[in-house]
This record gives C-alpha cells, structure tokens and sequence, in this order.
C-alpha cells in the first residue's frame, strides 16, 4: 500500500472576508460581549431592530464608498437627508399622492446631487469645502420648510416603515440592494474600474481617456438619489418629520462607517462588504449603550472615537501599501 504526503491543506478564506478579519473579529467581541452584558441584545427582535434602524445609514454609506474610492467627499449627504424628509412630509401632508411625492423628493436629491458635483468640477472647489457650505445651507432651508414645526405624515408610509417580507424588513431590503448594487458596480463594471482609477490618480486617469468629470458628476448626482432613498426610508420609520432629524450627527456616522470599513480616504480603493460591517459596528454600539442604560450623550463620543481610530489605522494601511 503507498501513502502519499503532501502539505496539509489550508482554509480558504473568501477575499473579501479576509481582508476585514479584523474588523469582523472587532464585531464578534463586541457581539459575544453585548449578548452576556444583558439578554435583550440576543434576541431576534432585538436584531430587527437593529437591522432596521441601520438600514438608511447603509445607503448612505453606500454611494459614499464609491464617492470616496474616487476621491471625492461629501458632508451634505445628511443635510440632504434633512430636505428630503422635510419636503416629502409636507408634499404628503398636504395630500399629495405618496407616490408622486416621492418621485418629486427622488428627483430633488438627485439635483442636490448634481449641483455639489457641477460646483466642484467646474469651479474646482475642495469637495470638503462645498459639501460643508452646502450642508449648513441645506440644514436651514429644512427648517425653513418646515418652519421649524414637526409635521406628521399619519400612516401615509407605514408598510414601508414597519411592514416585512419573509421576516425581512422592507427597509433592511433596500439597503442590501443598495449595497448589492454599488458592490457589482464596482467590481464588475467600467464605470467602477474608472473610478477607482480616478481615485488612484486622477491626472493619469484623465491621460488614459476616462472622462474624469462626467465620472464625478455622475457619482455626486448618484449619492444625491441614495440620500433621496434614504430620506424616504427615515420618514417611513419616523412618521413625521422634526427639526434635527438627519443632518450633520447623520453624515458623521455614515462617514464613520465607510472609514471604518477600510474605504481609503485617498481614493483609489473602496470595500463595500468593509462599509456593511462598520454600519452593523455602529448600529450593535448605539443599541448597546440604549440596552445598558448609558446615557445616549456618550453616542457620539463613542462614533467619534472609532472613527478617529479609524482613520489613523486607514492611513497607517495606505503608507504600508506605498
């Protein structure tokens, strides 16, 4: 009888999983340790409701990751969030039909969109310096709208707000399709290789043809219609819009999520899979703090702290990889 030998045969690992180890490690912990801390954590209501209420972060972070792989940035995406909630109430209140309200809020963020990137591309202005000018704009034209009232929408966008397909909420199904969409878009298409190339390095990417400008209006119009999605998505879970909802507590998050993820922030490379676990990471933190009774101010000391570690581990990846 002959014995063969060989080297024993190593796990395989999915790439996409491997490179996020640690992160998903982070997840686990914080998980097991949350689970232990107090039952309500484990339950499955409990993580519905934590999948629900991510589930307009993940859009945002969504188009953010494909913003930021192209080096862009933009700080407006939850002051959009703001004027879309803020229109649509009103539309609605006002007797509007929902569906044509909301095809009015989509085309709305679309144009927000659009203007940041015409603005940027044509001027040549900072992406940061824009978006934060816009955002300020945008926070006080939702308060304008409203007038500084809340305005409820009644059961106007409830099914979607509440409502489940399977045991699956219907908002936690548009944020997989967003996720789903960006991920293919940039793995598989042109338009995702060129703005990754872009990213990398924009004068060399213009030299080589791709059309760097119609590239970034379209990304900047694209994350315009995900903060109209998004908006429509937070007004269906709130009932009612209110001043402060959205705005810049919202885009802090969403940004912090797609650092942590491992997007670089100086383009050129960009992880949708990294993005979904930092907005369950942020999601699992804000849920623990509510279950352990820790006062809610401690919410954005923690998303700022992990967010600033984020960062220096970000840069830290980006000068190894140099």
């Amino acid at each position: 009888m002959t014995m063969t030998t060989g080297k024993p045969r190593r796990l395989h690992i999915p790439d996409f999983a491997s490179q996020h180890v640690g992160l998903l490690s982070v997840v686990l912990v914080i998980g097991v340790f949350l689970a232990i801390s107090t039952d309500a954590f484990a339950t499955g209501p409990n993580i519905i409701n934590i999948l629900r209420q991510v589930s307009v972060m993940a859009v945002l972070a969504a188009g953010l990751t494909m913003l930021l792989g192209a080096g862009g940035l933009d700080f407006s995406l939850g002051s959009q969030v703001a004027v879309v909630v803020a229109v649509a109430a009103q539309l609605i209140s006002a007797e509007v039909p929902v569906g044509i309200a909301i095809v009015i809020v989509l085309i709305l963020g679309l144009l927000m969109g659009l203007i940041n990137g015409l603005i940027i591309t044509i001027f040549g202005v900072a992406p940061f310096v824009v978006t934060l000018a816009s955002a300020t704009l945008l926070d006080g034209a939702a308060l304008v709208i409203m007038n500084g009232q809340s305005v409820s929408i009644g059961s106007a966008l409830s099914e979607l707000g509440t409502g489940t397909f399977l045991g699956i909420p219907y908002l936690l199904i548009i944020a997989i399709v967003a996720c789903v969409f960006v991920g293919v878009v940039l793995k598989w298409t042109r338009f995702g290789r060129d703005t990754l190339a872009i990213g990398g390095n924009s004068m060399a990417a213009r030299l080589t043809g791709i059309p760097v400008r119609s590239r970034t209006l379209s990304l900047y119009a694209m994350n315009g219609l995900f903060a109209a999605i998004a908006g429509v998505m937070l007004l269906s879970r709130l009932g009612a819009s209110s001043p402060g909802t959205g705005g810049l507590h919202l885009e802090l998050s969403v940004v912090a999520a797609v650092v942590i993820g491992g997007t670089a922030l100086h383009g050129g490379s960009a992880t949708v899979f990294g993005t979904a676990l930092g907005v369950i990471l942020l999601g699992m933190v804000a849920n623990g703090l509510n279950l352990l009774q820790i006062s809610s101010f401690y919410q954005p000391v923690s998303v700022g702290l992990v967010l600033m570690v984020a960062a220096i581990v970000n840069e830290l990846r980006h000068r190894r990889k140099r």
